[in-house]
């Protein structure tokens, strides 16, 4: 090489190194300016989402972020499989976030924690391709919505309790009657739950079981046995297992007039078991079913009232001719005789004008007592108004019944003595008798008018004693 070529050679050479020395500052600031935006991008994705992450291929983290993430250090899950971290369902159906089979948005999946726990995280997620546009991994983020699901959950619990009750309040207010309101409380509630009988029991019961009040479905033997066992928990709702395999959810409570109830869940067995939401509902509605008991207490009482005496706790003459009309007519069905007494207290107006009302009202009293202590529990007493009686005698003919006018003349003459003494006339009965025979066209009225006219033939007489009426109505 002559000297002007080494020349040349070494003016290109410096050249280029100078070439070489003007390029380094503007790569270098280039390169800096990559990692300052990765540093960003790094820092953006750590302030605004809960769990960010990148998989490869094969589905394995190859980024994570923030570290630690749900408790997990970075360094132990990196090179780790993504799908390790999923939680499954109970179905068995399990969404992978790691592997999106395109872009998704607001997508939750549960995950495992470092402390043993759950999280569940909202994801949004694309998948990574290479230029031939196979995937090769995957990049998201997730925020964590276990609070906020939980939430949910609960809030949507709460609105379907608040729908169901509607519901069964609805179908309470179209019925009337206190039982048909337990049931149309009861049947959607087993429907609602799953149950395959819905139950309101006494708790108290026999001694040996409770007993059932009001029942949709069915409850086996071995399901009633382990019902104490599911209202053993005070008044939280309470869980049992019968020996049938039969799942037990209850709820005691005490009505106003001292009942202890209990509402009780029965579901089928191998079916699932009660859970929170289950009891939070049955919580819910025991107090309608304590409600309805209440109402059906205060409608038999009503009743009671309309068809009894309130001063002597006899039948009225109502709920009398009601229940002669039945027995009569099961007496015509068996061929069997019957016999009904009319009694009216002698000198009773004497009793209230000379001593008082109060010494006529335990002149009443003391003749209802009686007439319970001269018949059986099968016979019919009633006070008909006033001071006059009634009592009806299944089976009894002309003689039985003569027999038991007797005795209970007799009675009541002792019984009254001390009540009257000498200011007054003694107190006596007098007592009409008609019997009736099967196939004879008779009715009700009639047979109370022969009574009635034999009675104040007896008044007639002189009182104090009792007569037969003849059947073709003279007394």
């Amino acid at each position: 090489m002559t000297m002007e070529a080494a020349a040349i050679s070494r003016g290109r050479s410096a050249g280029t190194r100078g070439a070489a020395a003007r390029l380094l500052p503007a790569e270098n600031a280039l390169q800096g300016a990559l990692l300052d935006s990765r540093q960003r991008w790094r820092d953006l994705v750590t302030l605004s989402a809960d769990f960010a992450f990148e998989t490869d291929g094969a589905g394995r983290f190859v980024f994570l972020a923030p570290d630690p993430a749900l408790g997990w250090p970075a360094a132990a899950l990196l090179g780790q499989a993504a799908a390790d971290l999923l939680v499954d369902p109970d179905d068995g159906a399990r969404f992978d976030p790691f592997r999106p089979a395109g872009p998704l948005r607001q997508r939750r999946a549960w995950l495992r924690c470092a402390d043993s726990g759950t999280a569940c995280l909202c994801f949004a997620a694309v998948p990574l391709l290479d230029a031939a546009g196979a995937v090769i991994g995957a990049r998201g983020i997730a925020q964590d919505v276990t609070e906020m699901d939980r939430r949910e959950a609960e809030t949507a619990a709460a609105l379907r309790r608040c729908q169901l009750i509607e519901h069964i309040l609805v179908r309470m207010r179209a019925e009337v009657l206190a039982p048909r309101m337990m049931q149309a409380a009861l049947l959607p509630l087993a429907h609602a739950t799953g149950a395959a009988a819905a139950a309101v029991v006494d708790v108290v019961g026999d001694g040996l079981q409770p007993t059932v009040l009001h029942a949709h479905g069915l409850l086996t033997a071995p399901a009633l046995a382990a019902v104490r066992s599911a209202l053993a928990a005070g008044e939280a709702p309470g869980t049992a297992d019968a020996t049938d395999g039969h799942r037990l959810l209850g709820c005691p409570t005490v009505t106003r007039f001292g009942e202890q109830i209990g509402l009780v869940l029965c579901r089928a067995p191998a079916t699932r078991p009660w859970d929170g939401d289950d009891q939070a509902l049955v919580q819910s509605a025991a107090p309608l079913m304590r409600t309805i008991l209440e109402h059906e207490a205060i409608q038999r009482e009503m009743a009671r009232q309309a068809r009894t005496d309130p001063l002597t706790g006899l039948y009225n003459r109502r709920a009398f001719m009601d229940e002669l009309a039945r027995r009569i007519d099961r007496l015509e069905r068996e061929g069997l005789p019957g016999a009904l007494l009319y009694i009216d207290l002698d000198h009773f107006k004497a009793v209230n004008d000379g001593i008082g009302h109060e010494a006529g009202d335990e002149a009443l009293r003391m003749t209802a007592n009686l007439l319970r202590a001269q018949t059986r529990p099968t016979d019919l007493l009633a006070r008909l108004g006033g001071d006059e009686f009634a009592i009806w005698l299944d089976g009894a003919d002309g003689f039985a019944a003569a027999e038991r006018a007797e005795r209970l003349r007799a009675a009541a003459a002792r019984a009254f003595v001390d009540l009257t003494g000498r200011h007054t006339p003694p107190l006596t009965v007098s007592i009409g008798i008609a019997a009736r025979w099967p196939g004879q066209d008779e009715d009700i009225e009639a047979l109370l008018g022969r009574a009635d006219q034999a009675m104040y033939a007896v008044k007639r007489a002189g009182r104090g004693h009792w007569r037969m009426a003849r059947r073709d109505g003279a007394p």
